[in-house]
């Protein structure tokens, strides 16, 4: 997963297509949670490029684009928001998996 650090980072990547967007803290024991099983949901997934955004550094962002609790998974194509699953229904790997594969459809 490749680390967003500025906002000009962020803006620049999602212009492109398949982008997501993980929302996450470091703080955020769902967060780690998270680490522990998303490898293998990336491989499945790998029509996305994969990002990371902490939260706590870029929270303007995280605020323009609605995501209220981590960690949270956000889908762009072109500079637009096409999903969000929001930290309420991002704990599992079953939940995650889901998530995509109804976007993927």
């Amino acid at each position: 997963m490749i680390s967003i650090e500025t906002e000009e980072q962020f803006y620049e990547v999602i212009q492109g297509e398949n982008v997501l967007v993980k929302f996450q803290a470091g703080w955020c024991p769902d967060c780690v949670r998270m680490d522990h099983f998303i490898d293998p949901i990336m491989e499945k997934y790998n029509m996305y490029t994969w990002y990371d955004v902490n939260r706590d550094v870029l929270p303007e962002i995280a605020q323009k684009y609605e995501v209220m609790g981590i960690p949270s998974l956000l889908i762009f194509n072109n500079n637009e928001k096409t999903a969000h699953l929001h930290s309420a229904k991002a704990k599992t790997p079953e939940q995650v998996t889901q998530f995509l594969d109804d976007v993927t459809k």
